[in-house]
């Protein structure tokens, strides 16, 4: 049975898996180098993980092979995403669900657990010291400090990584910092008995003694915000910090006795008894070690005897004032335990190489993840830059072109007068154009397109909403049916706010391109019959378009439509040149290929700071000199457009009045209907292209907005199921029967060897802390937590964890049966009821069936 009086973690526990196909396949995914490249690796990895998962035991061979495969998962962090698409399956160690595992796709989970391990590692092998000595003491400091430097390291580097919406119960930051600083307090309580041993002044082992008050009690308020740290782990932190702050006293106490104030020796030897009786009552309930319990009782004994004797003294002899506790100085603290992160967890990258410790690193001849990302990242800002800084940019221009020239009724009035007979040639180029598209039926496909996107977005969305919105009405029916009282979970819009907030988001989204696809189609609808004018034959155009009573063009008149049609001209030109330009920078931009140079930025960064891992903001610099180098002349060009067209419009506006001016003195009327007519069919080929534009973006946006329904609806149901699974946890809970209906009886475990050299028959009980013999007993209950634990931490490091069994209730059936008293089954009582068989019912035993006694063939009665 356990002896110890302090605590170790256990390790977590891991089912045998292969990393190699996992990998391989991802390479050959994601990667463009084969995955036979790196065989060797893929066998290195497996064998690493196969002997770092194999470590059961406290011995100091397992350091290397947990620490090894760590630095090589943090190394692979590098080169492969967090998800590789390899399901770790783990056990968590502490808490009520040991047996029930968490899968994971994800690298960080797997490291996490691996620190984990090696954070056990080092406080069982603290444990197993023969603290009985100074030297095996300062062993068993420093393996607690290790430990605790190791959780650190998981809090503050690792599972802010984790990227999980719930890390592990043992695992989450609160469970964490507990374990960190109760090891820490296990440390600094090596240093005090090394003191003691010593000899040290009691000055200075009061400061060491009340600073590992200190450390057990912030230990056990951080257990107190955990879902995974037992009840007697809780009491047993609480009882230690009890026990030390009453220790501190007594030293303190002994250096006032040194120093003859006698009166602040009485004061601090009554508030060592307070502190001491206070860490006893602990004990209620059986949560804690006998060695603990045998520690406080050894400490009450003497402090005791020592306020007898100082209060008789200080009352016959000294007479000195006794202060009250507010007055006495509150003690200084001497700090000797640190958390101390072992620079193979720290630093890995120190540790690769063909004869360092972790060997060579794996899989260096593949490209590092972060430069897929980074090439990703490039041209994302590429294309947005490329897109919206300049493309748009002339786009707008253009845009902006035609409207002025649709307002001055340009190029109609030019091509009435030009020719008024028959159609322009710019018309029969664009209507050839509309012809040759096959406009009518691609918008209509488009429309069609859009609308079975949009509706398959829509079906996706409503699908998580439902998802949703049923979660809600079943946690609404169970608070209704159990009260909030005992259903205290969030609310389902409380707990899920993120959902809610981004199914708010995406109906706004569904909003937002409603309203712009009604827009659209009433552009379509305005243009639809002109476009079909210009998609039907040129019979039909000539017939749609009148001719004019004027065949010839006034001399008077000539000069102006001539100045007029050159400055036309060149609105032409400019367009033309302007088209060309955009698809001179498409061109460039699908060329534009970075993954040559970035590799060998990538090789220059690697070499130049071999120990760091490659990220992709490494690359902002080289992302901006590329950017800035290739496309600034482009950026400057949009500039120079909008002042060559500002000055062209302005000519165009200034010969355009002109012209009208002269039409009107010349009393030129006949071709007006012609004139609107040419206008009206050049407006409906520039609102043809300006609605393809609208279609083309229409369904990108769609097709991004599945994506983005389908990532809601998937972890709407994740979530769903996670808080489905967590109401029949807490219905359980509820039905569960009452603590005092349960019955343990604790199977019996071997004393530790490492315990039994710790004691020390011939010491003082209260300085050497005679290891003694815990007994397992229920833990703590309340109305959310289950009655029982599912697994008792043990005191000591080979002490197999117990799972306590209820044992039913025997009690007479008296009254009327009500719904909340159970059900519960009974021998109908009678005078010639055997007492033995009484007897052993009480006692927790199985009672032979005897007449009246329920048999599991005969089914339930009641009456």
């Amino acid at each position: 049975m356990a002896t110890s009086n302090i605590l170790s973690l256990p390790f977590r526990k891991s089912t045998q898996m292969s990393l190699k196909g996992p990998i391989q396949q991802y390479i050959s995914n994601k990667y463009d180098q084969h995955p036979d490249m790196f065989r060797n690796d893929l066998d290195v990895i497996d064998s690493l993980r196969r002997d770092a998962i194999n470590v059961r035991e406290a011995h100091p061979t397992g350091i290397k092979k947990l620490q090894t495969y760590a630095g090589q998962l943090v190394w692979m962090g590098g080169k492969f995403p967090i998800d590789i698409g390899a399901d770790f399956t783990w056990y968590p160690s502490l808490g009520y669900h040991t047996e029930h595992p968490l899968v994971a796709n994800n690298l960080k989970y797997e490291l996490l657990n691996v620190y984990y391990n090696l954070a056990a590692l080092y406080s069982q092998l603290a444990i197993a010291s023969n603290r009985s000595g100074t030297e095996g003491l300062k062993t068993a400091a420093s393996w607690f400090s290790q430990a605790a430097g190791v959780l650190q390291h998981m809090k503050t580097d690792v599972l802010h990584e984790l990227r999980m919406a719930n890390p592990p119960d043992d695992m989450d930051e609160a469970t964490l910092e507990s374990l960190m600083q109760l090891f820490l307090a296990q440390s600094q309580e090596c240093f005090w008995q090394k003191a003691v041993m010593d000899g040290y002044k009691d000055a200075s082992i009061a400061k060491l003694a009340a600073r590992v008050s200190d450390l057990y009690n912030l230990a056990g308020e951080a257990a107190m915000r955990s879902e995974a740290i037992s009840s007697a782990w809780i009491h047993h932190m609480s009882a230690k910090h009890h026990h030390f702050a009453a220790a501190a006293q007594y030293r303190a106490a002994c250096d006032c006795l040194e120093k003859r104030r006698y009166g602040e020796e009485v004061a601090r030897l009554s508030d060592a008894v307070l502190c001491v009786n206070e860490g006893l009552k602990e004990c209620r309930g059986g949560y804690l070690s006998k060695a603990v319990v045998d520690d406080l009782n050894g400490l009450k004994k003497r402090v005791e005897e020592d306020l007898k004797r100082a209060e008789k003294d200080n009352d016959l002899i000294y007479l000195q004032a006794v202060p009250p506790k507010s007055e006495l100085k509150i003690l200084d603290r001497a700090n000797m335990a640190v958390a101390r992160v072992p620079p193979e967890v720290a630093k890995p990258y120190d540790y690769f190489g063909d004869r360092a410790e972790f060997g060579p690193a794996l899989f260096t001849k593949l490209v590092p993840f972060a430069v897929h990302v980074a090439v990703s990242i490039y041209e994302e800002r590429r294309d947005r830059l490329v897109n919206n800084n300049i493309i748009t940019e002339f786009e707008t221009l253009t845009d902006r072109l035609h409207e002025i020239l649709s307002s001055l009724n340009l190029p109609g009035s030019l091509q009435a007068l030009e020719k008024p007979l028959g159609l322009p040639g710019t018309l029969v180029q664009h209507a050839e154009e509309i012809r040759q598209a096959d406009a009518l039926h691609r918008l209509q496909r488009g429309f069609a397109d859009i609308e079975k996107l949009c509706a398959s977005d829509r079906a996706v969305f409503e699908e998580g909403k439902a998802l949703l919105a049923a979660e809600e009405d079943e946690d609404n029916t169970l608070r209704s049916k159990h009260g909030t009282r005992l259903w205290t979970r969030p609310e389902s819009r409380i707990d899920g706010a993120k959902l809610w907030n981004q199914a708010a988001e995406i109906e706004g989204y569904f909003a937002s391109s409603t309203s712009s696809d009604a827009v659209v189609r009433e552009k379509f609808a305005a243009v639809k019959d002109t476009l079909a004018v210009l998609a039907g034959p040129d019979r039909g155009m000539m017939d749609y378009i009148p001719n004019s009573r004027r065949t010839e063009i006034p001399e008077t008149l000539k000069p102006a439509l001539g100045r007029l049609r050159g400055a036309y001209n060149d609105v032409l030109r400019l367009e033309s040149r302007r088209r060309k330009r955009v698809e001179t920078l498409k061109s460039k931009s699908r060329a534009d290929d970075i993954k040559g140079e970035i590799l060998g930025e990538a090789a220059r960064l690697e070499r130049t700071y071999p120990t760091t891992q490659i990220v992709p903001a490494h690359f902002e610099d080289f992302f901006e000199k590329r950017l800035d180098t290739l496309y600034e002349t482009d950026l400057e060009a949009v500039e120079k457009e909008r002042a060559d067209q500002d000055k062209i419009l302005a000519d165009v506006e200034r010969l355009n009045r002109e012209f009208e001016a002269q039409k009107k003195s010349v009393g030129d009327r006949g071709n007006a209907d012609r004139e609107r007519t040419l206008q009206r069919l050049d407006n409906a080929y520039y609102k043809y292209k300006e609605i393809v534009s609208n279609v083309e973006v229409g369904r990108k946006f769609y097709n991004d907005l599945n994506q983005i329904v389908e990532q809601f609806r998937n972890q709407a149901r994740q979530w769903v199921n996670r808080r489905r699974q967590d109401a029949r946890s807490l219905e359980d809970e509820i039905y569960m029967p009452p603590l005092s209906s349960l019955s343990i009886s604790p199977a019996p475990a071997q004393v530790a060897p490492a315990a039994q050299a710790y004691q020390s028959p011939s010491s003082n009980p209260y300085f050497m802390n005679p290891p003694q013999q815990p007994q397992p007993k229920p833990l703590r209950q309340s109305v959310h937590s289950p009655p029982v634990e599912a697994h008792i931490q043990s005191w000591a490091s080979n002490v197999p964890p117990q799972q306590p069994k209820p044992m039913p209730p025997v009690a007479s059936m008296q009254g009327t049966w009500m719904p909340d008293m159970g059900i519960k089954f009974a021998p109908s009582p009678s005078a010639g009821a055997n007492p033995n068989q009484q007897t052993q019912q009480q006692g927790g035993g199985i009672a032979p069936p005897a007449k009246g006694t329920w048999e599991p063939s005969s089914g339930i009665r009641f009456g």
